[in-house]
């Protein structure tokens, strides 16, 4: 039998170990807050113009005090232009679907379509949004795509979840 040692680097320990050094710090990650333990405000879908991707801009009375309406509405508007922005055909997205079907959808492997380019600038817009408008405030904006296009979710970090 052919046996193995593992041999640990004291370095691969000290690393292991940061989290829980850095734990009494400011929590600057994302990652590391607790968003399933703060309350949740949902942003309903908005169907008044059909099945069309947008977001109600009425603002949440859960949200009163902790942000103000402009910079909500503000927020919501410009989700709601970049997903019509996506949604919108134009020759670029005609030409992709026509490249698509030409190579069997082989061409998808090499490039990415408007819409994942788009979800992707969403993606940073919500981030830049989290880091300079909502996260200061102690709120926390979910990508929607998350959420699979449901709802808006906007998490309150400063306050503790109720029981359930």
């Amino acid at each position: 039998m052919n046996k193995r040692r593992l041999f640990v680097n004291n370095n691969d320990n000290e690393r292991l170990n940061e989290p829980m050094k850095n734990a009494g710090q400011k929590m600057d990650d994302l990652s590391r807050i607790p968003v399933n333990q703060c309350p949740k405000v949902f942003v309903q879908r908005d169907y008044t113009n059909g099945t069309q991707l947008a977001f109600t801009t009425k603002f949440p009375q859960e949200l009163e005090g902790k942000i103000d309406v402009q910079t909500f509405q503000k927020t919501v508007t410009k989700l709601n232009a970049m997903y019509e922005e996506a949604e919108t055909l134009s020759g670029k997205t005609y030409c992709e679907s026509c490249l698509a079907c030409l190579t069997a959808y082989l061409s998808y492997i090499c490039i990415s379509t408007h819409y994942e380019q788009m979800l992707k600038k969403i993606r940073a817009y919500v981030n830049e949004q989290n880091q300079n408008v909502y996260q200061p405030r102690g709120l926390l904006l979910i990508d929607p795509v998350e959420r699979g296009l449901r709802v808006l979710e906007i998490c309150i970090l400063t306050e503790q979840a109720g029981g359930r």
